[in-house]
């Protein structure tokens, strides 16, 4: 990666990071100034209700320090002991968010269904606790539409989380809101059923969020959708036969990905890297979560061909030819030997000067000469003379 990409890269990382902490420290404003207001005019207005909505706000500063950490240490750069980052420290804390709402909708839900059979327990809110709930509800759905639209801009689920954090504290003020206009309507029975029905989504919703990390965790590839459009991108640059063994994998709001495609096997070293690079910066520009890729440069299919690894390396590959062609007079005109590693053997190229092709009898006995040397031998399976 040239030290340009590696500087935008940095940019934009902390660029995303300043804007994951200032959306996370204006929600931590608004969360403590509602708690102790709803905690405040709880007792006031005698809205149990009420104190416990505002202890559940004040509660949403422990996740909202969770971010913060998060955002700071998960913006870091590679090192040594970390190679890819550290951007699942988001996806940890993504889990904990979602534990955070699940264990806030059980609770919710309890509470409910313990006030539903026990009638005498029912809540009867004054009306400044419908106001404090009021201002609630509007201040934290404000908040998380803003959390929202950085954590779409970003694809952090860490602050998409958080904002359905902020959303489940507005919406247990909805239930407050609920119970006592379900007062004034003499049902009082209403917040108890609705906040059952609430704690149900806010549960689906901590599902998702746990569910997606989990697996991201665990290294689950992309989606099917975003795998078939890396291979129509892979499939579109010059040079790229067929491609196999395409693996990908998220780290945070980002993807990775591996693959192995198979180019000519006449091409040079050079151009074969050359490919390789065009893949990469190919898949990087049009999918955008894409920020690093491995390519690797098959000469065939090595899912299907005969394995190469155990042969021999060019030094001794070469003393292997030329100790089968040492009666071969011309042997010591050898200009230059090229190793070809096809299908389990090696495939010899070889470079003579033209002044040995005198003509097409003499060419003939000469090339024949060379494959005769080698027909015999179980890891050479063809030679090739060219003259020049």
């Amino acid at each position: 990666m040239t030290d340009t990409a590696k500087g935008t890269q940095r940019e934009q990382a902390d660029a995303r990071r300043r804007e994951v902490v200032k959306v996370t420290l204006v929600g931590s404003a608004v969360d403590l100034s509602l708690g102790i207001a709803k905690i405040v005019f709880g007792f006031v207005s005698h809205s149990q209700a009420l104190i416990a909505d505002g202890i559940h706000s004040i509660s949403d500063l422990i996740t909202d320090g969770f971010v913060l950490y998060a955002a700071a240490h998960g913006s870091r750069e590679a090192d040594e002991d970390h190679p890819y980052g550290h951007k699942r420290i988001e996806t940890v804390a993504t889990v904990g968010l979602g534990v955070a709402l699940l264990l806030v909708a059980v609770g919710i839900a309890y509470d409910a269904t313990q006030r539903l059979f026990h009638p005498d327990r029912l809540l009867q809110p004054g009306m400044a606790a419908l106001v404090v709930a009021l201002i609630s509800v509007i201040s934290k759905e404000i908040i998380y539409h803003y959390s929202m639209t950085i954590a779409r801009k970003y694809r952090s689920d860490m602050l998409r989380a958080n904002a359905w954090h902020s959303r489940s504290d507005a919406i247990s003020s909805v239930i407050v809101i609920v119970g006592v206009i379900g007062t004034m309507a003499g049902l009082d029975y209403l917040d108890a059923i609705a906040a059952i029905g609430v704690a149900l989504m806010i549960i689906k919703i901590a599902w998702d969020l746990m569910w997606s990390s989990l697996r991201e965790l665990v290294d689950t590839g992309l989606e099917p959708e975003r795998i078939e459009l890396i291979r129509k991108i892979i499939q579109s640059v010059d040079g790229v036969s067929s491609l196999h063994m395409l693996r990908t994998r998220r780290m945070g709001g980002d993807a990775l990905a591996d693959v192995h495609i198979q180019v000519n096997p006449s091409i040079s070293v050079s151009e074969g890297h050359h490919i390789s690079e065009a893949v990469r910066a190919s898949l990087i520009r049009e999918v955008e979560e894409l920020t690093d890729v491995t390519v690797h440069i098959d000469t065939e299919d090595d899912q299907a061909a005969r394995r190469t690894y155990d042969l021999p390396l060019r030094t001794e590959a070469i003393r292997r030819a030329m100790e089968r062609f040492k009666h071969i007079d011309e042997v010591d005109d050898i200009e230059q030997m090229t190793l070809h590693y096809l299908d389990g053997k090696i495939q010899l190229v070889l470079l003579l000067p033209l002044s040995l092709a005198k003509d097409a009898e003499s060419t003939r006995d000469l090339v024949r000469r060379f494959q005769d040397a080698i027909k015999d031998d179980p890891l050479i399976s063809s030679v090739e003379i060219h003259f020049g």
